[in-house]
This record gives C-alpha cells, sequence and structure tokens, in this order.
C-alpha cells in the first residue's frame, strides 16, 4: 500500500514538474526578442492597419458616386463613323470606401449590355487599380493607373483579349473631370495597323435627385 501511494505522489510530482517547465518556457517565449529581420506582433498589426485603412486617393474615387445618365460611342476601326447609344451607371463606394463599384446599363450592338467593375487604390503598390467585367465577354480585364490632379485625369493601362483575332492586346483608358457632374471615359486600343485609335468614348452626366 506505501509503495503504491508513493508511486502516485512520484506521478504527481513529475506533472507539477513538468507544468513548471512549461509555463517558464512560454513565459521566456513572451519575453523573447524577435528573430533579425522580423517584426513583433504589435508592429505587424500596426503596420497592416496603415495598409488596410482607406487615404485620400481612395477619399478621391467618392467625386465619381452617384446615378449618371450615359452617352456613348464607339469606334469599330479607325476613320470610320461611331455607333452611338446611351445607358446609365450606378456608382458606390464597397468594403468601407475601399472601392467604387460600377453598375452599368445599356446597349452594344443594338443588344443588352450589363457591366461590372471595380476602381481601388493598392496602398502597397502605390497605384490605381481597376477591373471590369460584362455580359459581351467571360473575361475579366485589369488594370492600374495614376492620377493627375493637375489636369483632373486619371490614366489606366492593361491588357484585354481579343477572341475574334485571337490576340492579347494592350489598352489604355482616361478618366477626365470636368465638374462635379459630368467626366468622360475613353480607351484606345491597336488598331489594323497596330497604332492605337479611340476605340470608345463615354459621356457621364450627373442624373438629378428625385424630389
Amino acid at each position: 500500500m506505501k509503495s503504491k501511494t508513493k508511486g502516485i505522489l512520484a506521478g504527481l510530482a513529475l506533472l507539477v514538474v513538468v507544468a513548471a517547465l512549461a509555463i517558464g518556457a512560454d513565459e521566456k517565449a513572451k519575453s523573447a526578442k524577435p528573430a533579425a529581420g522580423q517584426m513583433d506582433e504589435k508592429a505587424m498589426m500596426e503596420e497592416w492597419a496603415k495598409y488596410s485603412t482607406p487615404g485620400a486617393e481612395h477619399k478621391a474615387l467618392e467625386q465619381f458616386v452617384g446615378t449618371w445618365d450615359t452617352t456613348v460611342k464607339m469606334w469599330m476601326a479607325p476613320g470610320t463613323p461611331p455607333q452611338e447609344s446611351t445607358g446609365s451607371s450606378e456608382n458606390k463606394m464597397a468594403l468601407g470606401g475601399r472601392f467604387l463599384e460600377h453598375n452599368y446599363e445599356g446597349k452594344f450592338m443594338d443588344q443588352p449590355f450589363t457591366g461590372r467593375g471595380y476602381t481601388g487604390y493598392d496602398l502597397y503598390k502605390k497605384q490605381y487599380v481597376g477591373t471590369w467585367m460584362d455580359s459581351m465577354g467571360t473575361s475579366i480585364m485589369n488594370t492600374t493607373g495614376k492620377s493627375d490632379a493637375s489636369s483632373k485625369t486619371m490614366t489606366f493601362t492593361g491588357q484585354m483579349d481579343d477572341p475574334v483575332a485571337k490576340k492579347t492586346h494592350t489598352i489604355k483608358e482616361t478618366i477626365k473631370v470636368v465638374d462635379n457632374d459630368h467626366h468622360v471615359f475613353e480607351m484606345w486600343a491597336p488598331g489594323p495597323d497596330g497604332k492605337m485609335f479611340k476605340t470608345l468614348e463615354i459621356t457621364y452626366t450627373r442624373k438629378p435627385a428625385t424630389p
């Protein structure tokens, strides 16, 4: 009986020693300094907070928020008359003011057309970023760009797939702010001779608020 009691006490003593060692190791890990080149947890969280907090560049996108009537001109080839149509776009800020969401409704070659895009500012890459997808394709177009406050113009470049020519083209886009109620979007793409020509022009007019 005494031998059994001694065994139990010895086991309990061993558990106490193991627990004490574990607590000591945990406290040592908490007080240890990060290895060279590594941030501590607090510094990492502060850095991530800076990266994820919308700034002045995101605030600038708010000027495009609202409902807009659009007039569209589209050129299929250099020197040809444009096809004209009308549409509307409802824009709103998304994800806590980090992205401008575009919802477009109109026509393309006399067919119903729906498009959706997002514009934001990447604080890590320090450039504007954009995506666009619509009912005339199954791909997502990505662009990057910058803003020139003096000319009130945003300029983007990106790649656009051409399923007919089976090529991917480099395209250029600009958004020119005329005033608080008007802005103009333009797009350029390569023509048959490889030279860039204007393929699209959309004039946006802010729709008056409903009384």
